[in-house]
C-alpha cells in the first residue's frame, strides 16, 4: 500500500480561495487605512502651521491697532488740554467783555452819548 503524505496545516487562506480573498482585503484595508491616517497627519500638521501663521499675523495686528490706540489717545489729551486752555481763554475774554460793557453803560450814562454795545453770548464754551 502506498503512504499517504499529509500536507502541514495552513492558514487556509493558501488552500481556501475565500480566505486568501479576505486577506487581501484586508491588506487593502490596512493599507488604505494607514493611507487615510497620513493624509489626516498632513492636514493637521497644515492646519497647525496655517494656525500659527494667523496667530502671528493677528499679534502683529494687535500689536499695530495698540500702537494707534495710544498715539489716539495721546492725540485726544493733547486735544483735551489745548481746549480746555481755549475755555479758560474764552471765559476770561467774556468776562472781559463784560467789564468792557458796563464801562460803556456807564460812559452812555453820563456822557449821554449813544454807545452799541455789543452782545455777550450766554455759552461761550
Amino acid at each position: 500500500m502506498a503512504a499517504s503524505v499529509q500536507r502541514p496545516a495552513s492558514s487556509g487562506s493558501e488552500s481556501d480561495p475565500r480566505n486568501a480573498n479576505i486577506d487581501e482585503r484586508k491588506k487593502k484595508r490596512m493599507l488604505s487605512n494607514r493611507e487615510s491616517a497620513r493624509r489626516s497627519r498632513m492636514k493637521k500638521r497644515k492646519l497647525m502651521e496655517d494656525l500659527g501663521k494667523e496667530v502671528s499675523l493677528l499679534q502683529k495686528e494687535n500689536s499695530r491697532l495698540s500702537k494707534e490706540i495710544n498715539a489716539s489717545t495721546q492725540r485726544y489729551i493733547e486735544m483735551e488740554s489745548a481746549n480746555n486752555l481755549l475755555r479758560a481763554e474764552a471765559m476770561g475774554l467774556t468776562e472781559r467783555l463784560r467789564s468792557l460793557n458796563s464801562v460803556l453803560h456807564i460812559v452812555e450814562e453820563v456822557n449821554g452819548y449813544a454807545v452799541e454795545v455789543p452782545e455777550i453770548p450766554d455759552d461761550p464754551c
